[in-house]
């Protein structure tokens, strides 16, 4: 909208910023007035939008238009709500041609939405973290224009967008004019097949590993891997996403917008995958739970619904580890920052891998080992207890001899996996609407009632391995899941103490303690 009177102009141009993971309306309002000739804008804008003055000037002369004389005023409102980015240019050149009469718009700008970052020339480039806003704007029923190269993703979320890759596009659009250059994005159905996994079929012997990655991918469940190098820990785990059900709508269009926010395009190779996120064992803590000035997420939120790999555990700073207790336990992760508070989901499938020492090779057959003990003690003090019982399934993978490699036997495939991973999901969410990894106390003592068998076996695992109320609570749901994948109503003895087994199986390693206390190895 405009008005005018004989000394000023104003005109208002909807948008929206970005906080997490919502998208607050913004009405970036433009006052032409008299005056010395000045351009300022307010509104608490960062760097980057006080920088959109000369990619303003630079466009509207580059397509023909004139910046008006006199003194140029650009509010964002609401004035306390922090501004970043450059997807306010847009708006901002529009406003400045409405008031300024340049551009006599035939439709309601109340009813539009308009986000672009401008090239000097005047080319609209790519936004980050545009999800969300589609998604409010669909909820509010407005149109929104947005760069051509993000009308893909943003027509997931919202049915009426469209996509310009110039500010003359944008122009025409809103003049009324019908112009072949302004492209409608694609329907939300029109995704691209996914692209082909790794197979679990590629990991030569390691049954037992992959029996506890079946088992962690059904109940969603962590794991923790441990044995010496190249005994197949890093491909295990990079395999876990293809025993993973596909993503359904609501889900991928969740993933989608926090890999939006996180600064990342959404395209048709990435739409429905599952987030499969491995940073370094240098990643600080604000890198794997989120941070920094304006609260972005962490790899634990870019992972959502998906598979965070920690390889080298206990390389990654003490700090950062511990950092992992909350969204292990709770599934979401809150940050406050002194200008903003945000809460991100974190709901991610958790594996690990480590050396059982720092050389690598402690209990293995080749009796290379040389650590000292104190170097022992030390490595291992890295992991703490609290850390350390919160990992559901806890076990060795042993190097792979060199018959096992050369055989021709491949194992089962993530296919066939993948469908009995999917028909005990389905039980779990039949039974409870969750899957057994989070199911609380209260679902538990309901879903999950141990017979007498099953509860004299827990008692004296209790006893002997000093086992504490959560790590009880882990056990139980790990046999859930078991049973579930046997197709069993209940759990029996034998469910039961496989998940006791698949807990404690990482103390077949020479020196390794259940409690995570340092123990004295045996002198090389």
């Amino acid at each position: 909208m405009a008005r005018a009177t004989d000394t000023t102009c104003i005109a208002r141009v909807a948008s929206r910023a970005q906080v997490g993971l919502a998208a607050p309306l913004v009405q970036v309002e433009v006052h032409l007035g008299p005056g010395l000739p000045g351009f300022t804008i307010v509104g608490l804008p960062a760097a980057a939008v006080r920088e959109s003055r000369e990619r303003v000037r630079a466009a509207l002369a580059c397509c023909g238009y004139e910046l008006p004389a006199g003194r140029i005023t650009v509010n964002l409102a609401p004035a306390d709500l922090p501004k970043e980015g450059g997807r306010y240019d847009l708006p901002i050149a529009i406003g400045i041609l409405v008031a300024s009469g340049q551009l006599r718009v035939a439709r309601e700008l109340v009813n539009c939405e308009l986000y672009g970052e401008l090239g000097l020339g005047g080319e609209l480039r790519a936004v980050c973290g545009l999800l969300p806003a589609a998604a409010q704007a669909a909820a509010a029923r407005h149109d929104l224009v947005v760069p051509a190269v993000n009308s893909w993703e943003v027509a997931m979320a919202a049915p009426a967008v469209a996509g310009a890759a110039h500010l003359r596009e944008v122009c025409a659009w809103l003049a009324g004019e019908r112009v072949s250059e302004a492209r409608q994005g694609p329907p939300p159905d029109a995704v691209a097949p996914p692209a082909q996994e790794v197979d679990l079929r590629e990991v030569r012997g390691q049954a037992a590993a992959k029996r506890a990655l079946t088992i962690a991918a059904a109940g969603a469940h962590s794991l923790l891997l441990c044995g010496p190098p190249g005994s197949g820990k890093t491909m295990l785990a990079q395999r876990l996403p293809g025993l993973l059900p596909p993503l359904a709508p609501a889900e991928a269009l969740e993933v989608a917008t926090i890999a939006s926010v996180g600064g990342r395009r959404v395209d048709r190779a990435s739409w429905g995958r599952r987030p499969f996120r491995c940073p370094h064992h240098t990643a600080s803590a604000h890198s794997i739970v989120g941070g920094g000035p304006r609260a972005r997420p962490g790899e634990v939120t870019l992972a959502h619904l998906g598979v965070l790999f920690l390889d080298e555990l206990p390389e990654f700073d003490r700090r950062v580890l511990e950092s992992l207790r909350e969204p292990l336990e709770n599934g979401c992760i809150a940050i406050t920052r002194a200008a903003v508070e945000v809460q991100y989901p974190a709901r991610f499938h958790f594996v690990a891998a480590m050396n059982p020492c720092p050389c690598g090779y402690l209990g293995d057959e080749s009796g290379r080992c040389r650590c000292r003990p104190g170097d022992l003690a030390k490595y291992r003090a890295r992991l703490s207890g609290p850390l350390l019982d919160r990992l559901d399934l806890r076990i060795v993978v042993p190097r792979v001899a060199g018959s096992v490699c050369d055989s021709a036997h491949e194992g089962p495939a993530s296919a066939a996996l993948a469908r009995e991973v999917a028909a005990a999901r389905d039980r779990q969410v039949a039974r409870a609407g969750c899957l057994n990894a989070h199911l609380g106390a209260r679902e538990l003592a309901v879903h999950c009632v141990l017979s007498a068998p099953c509860q004299k076996l827990m008692q004296a695992s209790r006893r002997r391995l000093a086992l504490s109320a959560r790590s009880q609570h882990r056990i139980v749901r790990v046999a859930r899941t078991i049973a579930d994948l046997g197709g069993c109503a209940r759990i029996a003895p034998e469910h039961l103490a496989e998940a006791i087994q698949l807990r404690r199986g990482w103390e077949a390693v020479d020196g390794f303690s259940g409690n995570a206390e340092p123990c004295n190895p045996r002198p090389a």
